[in-house]
């Protein structure tokens, strides 16, 4: 008995504590944050609903960009921000919760971020800030905007919809995000993946566009022709395809020897495609493959440029699992269906270790274009292109005739060697001569540089030749 008793008496003092502290809650003055949120939905706190949409970290102005032009349509807003100590590991309802019970935060200053837009544009972001407004349906809603705070363990961009009923929030959230994509940042760009020094979170890098005429591209006879008419050209007819009942996703594979220009044909695409946007995977970038591919189909028409697909794609018969990222760009590739104007642009040294269900298999890879070493006519180009257009092309056969075999990179590195020869005759010599190509090529055919000619992409049975004809001095 004496048992029950004391529990009823524990019972009935905790319900007199309870009773006192609502009577203290109810006396006490709403926060001013709490006010703001609750004057504006015109109900109690505890009667308000909270939809938020997660982005990743590099989409920060794009959503910024949304949500301005969610409030733009609506009349405008004015931004404000939250004080206090920990809000940053908060969601804003909870700041608003505990704001209500303990006075922890308070109105303050909206935080921004500037982030970058283009290679050399940067722009100021809201990364913390609040925005009163309605929904489309004409209810009153809250619009939060948090960016990443990545020294304190959140990752990643969001927005939160305050309102009083969820169909009202989720129409405001699916509008801000049909905003989003229609003004979306990444747009048009250039773009590649990186890692950053916190919490080895992904980073997007902007790249500058190339400006190149196809006159710096020297290829084969017919052979740019073929490559635009495959990236260019389909995406050029994309509406009479689809009609037509033909696919627009398609994948190019560029083949050959180590510096003949495969590199350099893709920027000559890339700044072919003005408004395109363009995803250059190499490296380590290569673990974002599935983000890029995702990125390329909501931002086509779009190029994925996978640089050495041979270093993931090799063939499994050199391995008995295979890579994880061979079968990562698997599936990369085939996720993306086949009306989008996706083109994945894949270069490699070695085509004849490729992976057979990479290069061959339709849908993945549907044309294989090699890209030689130079023959005469191209190494003669080349010779003109890098700097010796005007030395007569009597004086550039005999260099064009023991070149045989070299490389665009090789060419390039010998135009730059015979201004240094040039100027060492004089600080104004800067136009190299046939003899100052002559002296440079000398050097660049020693024995001692053969390890340079091989980095260059000189084939090795020719420096062989070279080392041989060249006597035991070297010369």
């Amino acid at each position: 008995m004496e048992i029950d008793d004391a529990r009823s008496l524990a019972h009935a003092l905790q319900k007199l504590v309870h009773e006192a502290y609502n009577l203290i809650d109810e006396s006490r003055p709403i926060p001013v944050l709490v006010s703001r949120v609750t004057g504006h939905l015109s109900c109690e706190l505890k009667s308000v609903v909270c939809v938020t949409q997660s982005f990743r970290n590099w989409e920060l102005a794009s959503l910024h960009q949304g949500v301005g032009a969610y409030l733009e349509a609506r009349g405008g807003a004015d931004w404000f921000g939250v004080s206090g100590q920990g809000r940053e590991h908060n969601d804003t309802i909870d700041i608003l919760t505990t704001a209500g019970r303990v006075e922890q935060y308070d109105i303050g200053a909206v935080d921004y971020a500037t982030v970058s837009v283009g290679p050399d544009e940067t722009m100021e972001v809201v990364s913390f800030g609040l925005a009163l407004t309605t929904a489309p349906d004409g209810a009153p809603v809250v619009i939060g905007l948090r960016g990443p705070a990545e020294e304190y363990g959140r990752e990643g961009c969001r927005v939160e919809v305050i309102a009083t009923s969820r169909e009202s929030a989720t129409a405001a959230r699916e509008e801000i995000e049909r905003l989003m994509r229609l003004k979306d940042a990444l747009r048009g760009q250039i773009l590649t993946f990186g890692v950053s020094e916190h919490r080895g979170n992904s980073l997007v890098t902007f790249l500058p566009r190339p400006s190149l005429g196809p006159a710096e591209v020297i290829l084969p006879e017919g052979v740019l022709e073929t490559v635009e008419r495959h990236v260019a050209g389909i995406g050029e007819h994309a509406e009479a395809l689809l009609a037509r009942g033909q696919h627009l996703k398609r994948g190019l594979l560029l083949h050959g020897p180590p510096g003949t220009g495969k590199t350099h044909t893709v920027r000559y695409l890339m700044g072919r495609m003005p408004g395109v946007t363009v995803l250059v995977m190499a490296g380590t970038a290569m673990r974002f493959i599935s983000e890029a591919a995702a990125l390329a189909r909501r931002l086509q028409p779009a190029i994925v440029v996978v640089e050495d697909v041979d270093l993931v794609a090799h063939d499994r018969r050199f391995s008995d699992e295979g890579s994880p990222l061979l079968f990562t760009l698997f599936d990369a590739m085939d996720g993306i269906g086949a009306d989008a104007d996706v083109t994945f642009v894949l270069t490699t040294n070695r085509a004849e270790v490729l992976e057979e269900a990479l290069a061959n298999r339709p849908g993945r890879v549907d044309l294989a274009v090699e890209v030689p070493r130079p023959d005469a006519r191209c190494r003669l180009a080349l010779l003109r292109l890098y700097g010796a257009a005007s030395v007569a092309e009597s004086d550039l056969e005999p260099l064009v005739a023991r070149t045989d075999g070299m490389t665009a990179s090789f060419f390039k590195e010998l135009l730059r060697r015979a201004v240094l020869v040039s100027l060492r005759e004089g600080p104004t010599g800067t136009t190299p001569s046939a003899a100052h190509l002559s002296a440079a090529l000398e050097e660049m055919l020693r024995g001692h540089e053969a390890l340079t000619r091989s980095l260059l992409g000189a084939p090795r049975p020719a420096l062989r030749h070279a080392h041989e004809t060249n006597g035991a001095d070297g010369l």
